[in-house]
């Protein structure tokens, strides 16, 4: 902004004639100079000439020094305003933005977007297509140091730091914006910039309104010729140019920029400049007006006044300029407020278009001392004058280091000071300077003084996702990107670094053109002390340094050094080791040292190795020099030892040159577990061993390991130092420290350890780690997890995930290194004393002896004699006696097949074609079959078939490769594909081959080549009448005919007639369950097929393929489509033993079987998994469904597939243990199918399970509701649905409860558990057994380890005598009762039965006095023939009660049992027992209607049976009115539960027409006294009263015809009392009389009451769905429809549909349904929900399509959210949150739908997916209101399953949502 002085300018007014005196205009003036008067006076002594100049002298006399100050001025960044256009020059050009330089030392900035409209348009098309344009030329191609340009100031800043930052625009739009088309003239200079190019030139754009420029092309040629190298001009180039033509009032102006015409180009007074629009870069004839020290005044185009500094004067003229001197001026700038006018004298400036050429100072950068001040300016700053005489300038800010320890008065003139050159204006040609103490001490001052590969200190700046930016002066900053932030990656770097911290960085590439910095803070390069790359020229061959993998591809490793400097590190360079996938052991970012191999620098290629030769630091050279330090093994450090003695576990050594003690396990001697205990055997005291590896070091001992593996892992900098290091995926190589039960723990040489559990530490099934991994074994392990804050890591070791390339190399390098440490044996042998030591060393394998037999021993091997020692010990085993005829004595030649140096032993052959070689040529690669005839431990020795030469080959293809099957272990004779590596013997006397796949493994039929042939099994001869001998080994592919198909196998014919099997498990890849694969194979069908293996034709079993009886086997085929690709290799799986085979599967997992038969001896179900694996799945364990179980012939058919999980292994007899229901393995919670075996009459069952185990039921959980008689339902052999509700002992403690067996039913429970006295409150009913009638009350069982006691005075009104308690109170008796009082500490329960407190009859039903059996004996007899009149309606209900498992428990129950006492007051108590239940029912159900006393009857989903139908409590008003009416809230079953309704019985007190009875009595009553008569009157007189009494009892159950007509007279409109009565009827099977009941209620009922009509129908429907026919249900629908609202009947007979299994006819009614009630919601949901429920989950997601398209809009969310609960309840749970995801993604406010989604995955979900629900919701942008109940019910959520913290967190989350709440409306 413009200052004061700038809005109200000193020095008088502007005169507007021609007069002298317009040359005193006044200049906006700053007090520039602080000279003294004398000096000023005298210098205007010298430039007064002429008269004239008197008067003009005496005026500055006048004026301060002040005012002569003020009237001159150098520009600084106030003085400059927006609008201000001004001269500049290009100083750099970047990428985004020209750094101009400017007039007195300032800088502007010119972004990208101001160079012109055209260009910016460009630039906006590039970024639309996201792609470069190619005709958009980059900034650096528009534009070059040094140019001059015309700039306006677009804006004026101030940076975070406080600088000022000035922005300009070269917009010839900004620039001209002061011109207009009719002011423009020819000969005008403008400046513009290309906007297009046409056929004949360009059009450019001059930035004036209503004008086309156009540049013809002639008139550019010269321009392009010189300037532009010959290329055409490019959009958005910046001309100075000159009008040639004014067309139209300026309409088309035609321009030229050829050099001659812009040079000569003066601005004339013709063109009618103003000072509105005198444009910068003019060049205008000039007066001068005034010479002052600080400059001139000039006078130009007549009437303008401008002022000249002295920056600006020409150099070479300086001092010699005069009034009135004619000069020529370059216009520098013009205020646009006061019209100040800057010019140029400088002679650079006055030649338009020609670039400034000096655009740097030589000694930019250095420090200067003692250089004087030449003048100070208040607002600008200081010049100084250097020694060259070059004047030099200092911005104000430069001055001091701050502005409080500025003084004016230090830079008077001839003061001196220290300073240094920062930078150089071009515009001025000045040097400028700095004398700021931190930019003279400062390391750095330009990007060019930074050299790469520095150690440099910088400030943190800001932290970026991108890396660091470091500041590292006042000008620079540089970059650490993210990969360079530490030797690992980070995750976190904020954690590390701050804003401010002083960082130790070493610089990567420095570019000063570009101003690139980029630095890195890894530590290891850091601080390396390797010489660096920063050029391919540095990279000399053997050179070592560190670098950083920048990509890992499959070919290598790309390492990046410094300046970008990179090259390859092949596959075969990254270690010694053979790695095939490099991704999974390097990552990007890793710090590696490497070696150069080779380096082209022309190509800039360079090849590398991780293979390090040696140790390049010097400072390991001299250690050891009597220095303490250089006497310490430093961990990972490689060195000599000498062996000092021998101990037990390994060999105590010496470290040299300093003798340190050390100690060498056994194990470290080798990589390969047999060498270790051969070199420990052969190492004496004294021996050196070379490069040994310090392990770790402790106060007691130094640790040393000899691992060839482990060794060059640390050489080759490849052992990670520290978990931080560490990464998952990475490939280690370690050695097993310790094995235990649960997995083996592996050490790496850093001394960093993970442990390998047992279920990752092989691709077999390990029983025990031990026999797979000893200790010091070497070992490959794969990181699969990192826990860096614990320091633990989880490893694999199976070979699946620890390959380290083909097995074939691997094998190989194993191999060689085995050989090559034992040929070390050898010579260590070869130095001993002993002549048999030293000339066993010489004995290699494949030498001829001639010996002489010593002994046959009994087992037919052959020990000879006379060899080179006398006790040399030579053996031939019986194999390869070869079946010769020896004697003792006879000579015999040998060859030698190996030596076993621990025993002293030498194994040889008498085998003709291995002691007479032939000599062939043998070709490396070649394939050679031949036949094992020695195995070691790792390595066998084999003898090739055509030639009898002897090669060795591995048994391992990996250092982890060490347990194998017996079935894979290799047998000597057997024969084996090699391919040869070598093709001469060498040292060791041996080939070195490969063994080929071991599926080519064969017997060769014992070689027919041999004489022993004949030694083949004998019984095979036997066999050649049956089979036809084939020659077909495993991996073949053959074609075939399906002969015939079975269940489980296909059998096929092949060429030569030989017999096949197919298997159903290798017909497909991917089996579905419930198909049958066979049947996919038709007779006659041609097949191809690969042959897997072969099956014994006496024994059945599967024979390796090295059993001589296999090419008599049927062959195993498989067509399974991945079988038959090329190249696949089916290995030979099948174990001699089937018992080994099953091992290989664990308990739990899941597997495919093929149903072979069901065996209904043993109830199982036969599977087999493949040609050799059997398994069993018991019965119980198919499904948890009665009927499943009840006819398994029916659900499951032979052959097809079934996915089963495997419970158990039976290794005896070889086959698995299978369930279909999951892992069986009877934990608390789970539900098991078991069978009763044990019925204990009071006490509960016996159950028994498969696999052996048993388990109890109490008596109080057999049922959720107690019986007088729990247990007579229950037989042996009767399966039962069993929960476990404790497994803590050996019998299980199980239930019967349906509320727990079948929870989702939600049944009513309606004795609840009683477990403990906790589980008791006083007051509370409860029902329980019986246990025993003690001196001081009954004892009644609560539950089955609670018991209660009931006082005498408690039990009963009537007194009877104690020594009757237990015949009318027998143990196993229900009884009601009322707890009194509990005393937790004595843990007892007081009862009481009376009928005051539990509102039942009294436990004594009669007076003592009567004798109790004459009552007990008449009950009995009645109910005996009311039994014999129901029995035939019984029968006839049987098939429906069948379908009701749990129903029968509790519906036969009534009708059936004997009573202990009446049955009148059984069925009243009952009765009575209800009503407690009726009224807790009624309080869930919600308030009923004032007329309803809120009896309900329910039916449940899922449920097959209806509870009881209850009648209201005693408490009710006896009004006939208040007679309760039914409401159904889902319909009413009949099918079930009918014969739980009490029937009809005589009334309690007649008596039976019986004579026998009567007899009895009258002799009773002739023997009575008077007494006892009077008392037995008064007795019948209470017994009328009490009849009388019962019949006035509404809760009074009706027991005949006569009581239900009574009762319906006196409720017509109460459905439930009709339904009662027809239920009554249908109970006697009386069909057709409860139809005329239902016909009466229906003409009874009145019209207004739909709903007890409705039940009435509902109840009809029912009936004739049961006991009707199709014809009766549907006229009864038709007149329910009729008299109905047709949807409620037709959803209760859907209802009535499924409930009875009809589910053909339910879905046809539902098809009506959906035609009907289309507009129907509640069609659709029903309709979804039976759908579901089928299991046909695809046809409900078709109904809900069908759903929308027919319902409006506004009920769709409803729709959708229903089936996604139905889905949560009875589909697919993911499924379900898809819908809600999706609805709540359309509908994110609707918090109806979110609230209905919380419930359901609260109630199916876990507790993270419930969390991250909660925590999307509270983040929801909904109204405070609906916030609120969300956080509330997220915090009751974690109050009921969260821990405190959780609670905690929660509230924390709604505090923090108040307060944004709440600052948002303060804002």
């Amino acid at each position: 902004m413009a200052t004061v002085e700038e809005s109200f300018p000193r020095g008088g007014t502007r005169k507007t004639h021609k007069s002298e005196k317009s040359s005193q205009q006044s200049v906006e003036q700053d007090n520039l100079f602080d000279i003294s008067t004398e000096e000023e006076s005298t210098k205007r002594k010298k430039s007064q000439k002429g008269p004239e100049k008197t008067k003009k002298l005496k005026i500055e006399k006048r004026e301060s020094s002040k005012s002569i100050k003020e009237k001159f001025a150098i520009l600084s960044v106030e003085s400059l305003c927006e609008g201000m256009r001004i001269l500049g020059c290009v100083k750099e050009v970047n990428e985004l933005e020209l750094v101009i330089s400017l007039p007195n030392g300032l800088q502007g900035f010119v972004q990208v977007t101001e160079v012109c409209a055209a260009y910016t348009q460009k630039l906006n098309e590039q970024v639309a297509q996201e792609e470069p344009l190619k005709d958009l030329p980059r900034l650096p191609e528009l534009f070059s140091p040094g140019m001059l340009v015309r700039c306006v100031v677009s804006g004026l800043s101030i940076t975070k730091t406080g600088k000022k930052s000035v922005k300009l625009s070269l917009d010839p739009q900004n620039v001209n914006r002061v011109l207009g088309a009719e002011s423009l003239k020819p000969g005008m200079l403008l400046t513009g910039t290309v906007s297009s190019l046409e056929d004949h030139g360009y059009v450019v754009d001059i930035g004036v309104g209503g004008t086309r420029a156009f540049l013809p092309l002639q008139k550019a040629q010269e321009y392009i010729r010189q300037r532009n190298k010959g290329a055409k001009l490019k959009v958005g180039q910046y001309l100075t140019c000159v009008i040639e033509q004014v067309k139209g009032s300026g309409g088309v102006v035609s321009l030229s920029v050829e050099h001659s015409e812009i040079s000569s180009a003066i601005a004339t007074e013709e063109h009618n400049w103003t000072l509105n629009n005198l444009l910068p870069g003019l060049v205008v004839k000039a007066q001068v007006q005034k010479v002052t020290q600080f400059g001139l005044t000039l006078n130009f185009l007549t009437f303008f006044t401008g002022l000249v500094d002295f920056m600006h004067l020409d150099p070479k003229k300086a001092g010699t300029y005069f009034s009135n001197q004619a000069v020529r001026a370059c216009i520098l700038c013009v205020h646009p407020r006061t019209r100040a006018v800057r010019l140029s004298l400088r002679p650079i400036f006055l030649q338009p278009g020609r670039p400034l050429t000096r655009l740097s100072c030589p000694h930019l950068g250095g420090v200067l001392n003692d250089v004087p001040v030449q003048g100070f300016f208040n607002k600008a700053g200081a010049t100084f004058r250097l020694k060259d005489g070059a004047l030099a300038y200092a911005r104000l800010s430069h001055l001091s280091d701050s502005k409080k320890v500025f003084n004016p008065e230090a830079f008077k003139p001839g003061n001196t000071h220290k300073c240094r050159i920062i930078d150089y204006s071009q515009m001025d040609e000045l040097a400028l300077l700095s004398l700021r103490t931190s930019v003279i001490e400062a390391q750095y001052l330009r990007y060019n003084d930074i050299k790469i590969g520095e150690v440099v200190k910088g400030t943190v700046l800001t932290i970026k996702p991108f890396g660091i930016l470091v500041k590292m002066g006042e000008q620079m900053r540089g970059l650490v990107p993210s990969m360079h932030l530490a030797d690992v990656l980070m995750k976190n770097p904020e954690k590390k670094y701050h804003v401010g911290d002083e960082v130790k960085c070493r610089v990567l590439v420095c570019d000063p053109e570009a101003k690139k910095l980029i630095m890195t803070l890894k530590k290891t390069l850091v601080m390396s002390k390797l010489p660096i790359i920063a050029c391919y020229d540095d990279a000399k061959p053997g050179l070592q340094t560190h670098g950083v993998i920048v990509r890992v591809r499959d070919y290598g490793c790309i390492v990046k050094f410094y300046n970008d400097v990179q090259g390859l590190v092949p596959k075969h360079e990254l270690s010694a080791q053979y790695i095939p996938d490099p991704e999974t052991v390097f990552y990007p970012g890793q710090v590696v040292k490497v070696a150069v191999l080779n380096c082209e620098p022309s190509k800039e290629k360079m090849l590398l190795s991780f293979k390090l030769l040696g140790n390049p630091e010097p400072e390991n050279k001299g250690m050891g020099h009597g220095h303490k330090k250089g006497r310490v093994v430093n961990v990972g450090q490689l060195v000599d030892v000498k062996v000092l003695e021998k101990t037990k576990d390994g060999l105590q050594v010496a470290v040299l040159p300093h003798n340190i003690p050390a100690f060498l396990p056994t194990p470290h001697l080798s990589d390969h577990v047999a060498n270790g205990p051969l070199l420990y055997h052969w190492l004496q005291a004294g021996d050196t061993l070379h490069r040994v590896l310090c392990l770790s070091q402790s106060e007691s001992q130094v640790l040393l390991c000899r691992k060839p593996a482990l060794v060059s892992t640390v050489e080759g900098g490849q052992d990670p130092k520290n978990f931080s290091e560490i990464h998952p995926g990475m490939l280690l190589i370690g050695f097993v420290k310790s094995i235990k039960d649960y997995g083996v723990f592996v050490q790496f040489p850093s001394g960093l350890s993970g442990l390998a559990p047992k279920a990752i530490m092989s691709d077999k099934f390990v029983t025990t780690p031990s026999d797979h991994f000893v200790e010091g074994q070497t070992v490959v392990a794969k990181v699969t997890n990192v826990d860096e804050e614990k320091q633990r890591m989880l490893l694999s070791l199976r070979l699946s995930d620890c390959s380290l390339g083909e097995s074939a190399s691997t094998s190989l390098l194993l191999l060689s290194q085995c050989l090559e440490e034992l040929q070390g044996v050898r010579s260590l042998m070869s130095n001993q004393d002993s002549v048999l030591i030293q000339t066993l060393a010489e004995m290699t394998p494949g030498m001829v002896l001639d010996l002489v037999v010593q002994e046959v021993l009994e087992d037919g091997s052959v020990v000879f004699s006379g060899g080179p020692v006398p006790d040399l010990v030579l053996k031939a085993s019986r194999y390869q006696r070869a079946g010769q005829e020896v004697e003792t004595g006879q000579k015999k030649k040998v060859v030698i097949l190996n030596v076993d140096m621990l025993k002293l032993e030498v194994h040889v052959s008498l085998r003709h074609d291995l002691v007479k070689r032939k000599a062939k040529k043998l070709k490396k690669g070649s394939k050679h079959q031949a036949i094992v005839e020695h195995l070691e431990e790792s390595f066998a020795v084999a003898s090739l078939v055509e030639t009898g030469d002897l090669a060795a080959f591995s048994l391992i293809s990996h250092l982890n490769d060490t347990f194998h099957f017996d079935s894979e272990k290799l047998q000597v004779g057997q024969g084996v594909c090699l391919t040869l590596k070598t093709t001469q013997p060498g040292v060791t006397g041996l080939l070195l081959a490969v063994e080929g796949p071991a599926a080519k493994r064969t017997m060769r039929t014992m070689r027919q080549t041999r004489k022993e042939s004949e030694t083949i099994d004998e019984d095979e001869d036997g066999d050649q009448g049956i089979r036809k001998k084939h020659t077909l080994a495993i991996g073949d592919v053959v074609t075939g005919t399906v002969k015939s198909v079975k269940p489980t196998h296909v059998v096929v014919t092949l060429e030569d007639g030989i017999v096949g099997c197919i298997h159903a498990s290798n017909i497909l890849d991917d089996v579905p369950v419930g198909a049958s694969p066979t049947t996919k194979l038709k007779v006659g069908e041609k097949v191809t097929a690969r042959v897997i293996g072969g099956r014994d034709v006496k024994t059945f079993k599967f024979l390796p393929i090295s059993h001589p009886r296999f090419i008599r086997t049927v062959p195993e085929l498989s067509i399974r489509p991945s079988e038959q690709q090329d190249g696949h290799v089916a290995l030979n799986t099948y174990s001699v033993s089937p018992a080994e085979k099953i091992k290989q599967y664990q308990a739990g997992q899941t597997v495919t079987c093929f149903l072979k038969r069901f065996n209904a001896v043993k109830k199982w179900l036969e599977v087999e998994l493949g040609p050799d694996v059997r398994g069993r799945i018991p019965l119980l364990l198919t499904s948890l469904s009665f009927k499943v179980l009840k006819r398994p012939e029916k659900n499951f058919q032979i052959g097809q597939v079934l996915r089963a999980t495997v419970v158990g292994l039976d290794c005896s007899q070889a086959f698995l243990c299978l369930s279909l229901i999951g892992p069986h393995k009877l934990e608390k919670g789970e539900v098991a199918m078991g069978r009763v075996v044990q019925v204990m009459p009071n006490e509960g069952l016996t159950v028994s399970f498969p696999f052996k185990k048993t388990g109890r039921v109490s008596i109080f959980h057999v049922s959720d509701s107690y019986s007088e008689w729990p247990l007579e339902d229950f037989v042996p052999e009767q399966v039962v649905r069993c929960y476990v509700l404790s497994s803590a002992d050996q019998v299980l403690t199980l239930s019967l409860r349906s509320s727990r067996t079948n929870p989702e039913t939600k049944s009513k429970v309606e004795d609840p558990e009683v477990d403990s006295i906790q589980d008791i409150k006083k007051g509370q009913l409860l029902r329980g057994y019986v246990k025993s009638s003690q001196p001081d009350g009954v004892l009644l069982g609560l539950g089955p380890s609670v018991v209660g006691l009931a006082q005498h005075p408690h039990v009963s009104q009537c007194s009877l005598p104690k020594d009757l308690y237990d015949k009318y109170l027998p143990e196993g008796r229900l009884l009601t009762a009322r707890v009194l009082s509990l005393d937790h500490q004595k843990n007892r329960v007081e009862l009481s039965f009376l009928p005051g407190d539990t509102g039942k009859p009294d436990v004594f039903s009669t007076c003592p006095e009567l004798p109790p059996l004459k009552q007990e004996e008449k009950r009995r007899e009645t109910e005996e023939r009311d039994q014999k009149g129901e029995e035939k309606g019984k029968k006839k209900n049987q098939k429906n009660k069948e379908k009701n498992l749990k129903g029968q428990e509790e519906g036969k129950k009534e009708p059936q049992r004997p009573h202990a006492k009446g049955q009148g007051k059984r069925a009243r108590q009952e009765c009575k027992s209800d009503q407690e239940q009726v009224n807790k029912r009624q309080k869930k159900a919600g308030p009923s209607e004032e007329d309803d006393s809120g009896v309900e009857v329910y039916y449940r989903e899922g449920e097959e049976d209806i509870e009881e139908t209850r009648v209201a409590p005693k408490g009710m008003p006896t009004k006939p009115a208040d007679v309760p009416r039914l409401r159904l809230s889902s319909g009413f079953v009949w099918d079930v539960g009918l014969d739980s309704l009490t029937p009809a019985m005589p009334p309690r007190g007649e008596s039976s027409d019986s004579e026998e009875d009567e007899k009895p009595r009258e002799a009773t009553q002739k023997k009575k006294s008077k007494k006892e008569r009077e008392l037995e009157k008064q007795k019948a007189e209470k017994e009328l009263s009490r009849m009388e009494q019962a019949l006035m009892d509404p809760g009074r159950q009706p027991e005949a015809a006569d009581d239900f007509d009574r009762l319906v007279l006196s409720s017509p409109n109460s459905s439930i009392l009709w339904l009662q009565y027809m239920a009554f009827h249908l109970q006697a099977t009386e069909i057709e009389k409860a139809r005329a009941v239902a016909e009466r209620a229906l003409k009874t009922i009145s019209f207004r009451e739909e709903q007890e009509k409705l039940n009435v129908w509902v109840a009809l429907l029912n009936l004739e769905n049961m006991y009707g026919s199709q014809e009766s249900l549907t006229k009864v629908f038709e007149r329910a429809v009729q008299y109905n609202e047709p949807l409620k009947v037709f959803v209760h007979l859907a209802d009535i549909y499924t409930k009875s299994e009809k589910f053909q006819e339910a879905s046809e009614l539902y098809n009506r349904m959906l035609k009907r009630f289309r507009q129907e919601k509640t069609v659709w949901i029903k309709y979804g929900a039976f759908l579901l429920r089928r299991g046909q989950a695809g046809a409900s997601h078709r109904v809900l399509q069908r759903a929308l398209e027919s319902l409006p809009a506004k009920e769709h969310v409803d729709v959708i959210t229903k089936f996604a609960q139905l889905e949560f309840q009875l589909g697919d749970a993911e499924r379900a949150k898809a819908i809600f995801e999706n609805t709540l993604s359309t509908y994110p406010k609707r918090t109806d739908v979110w609230s209905v989604y919380i419930d359901m995955v609260i109630k199916h979900g876990s507790q993270k997916e419930v969390r991250d629900i909660f925590e999307r919701v509270i983040h929801l942008s909904l109204a405070p209101k609906r916030m609120k109940f969300f956080f509330k019910r997220y915090l009751d959520y974690e109050k009921q399953h969260g821990t405190e913290r959780d609670v905690q967190a929660v509230k924390a989350k709604a505090l923090e949502y108040v307060e944004a709440k709440s600052s948002g409306l303060e804002d």
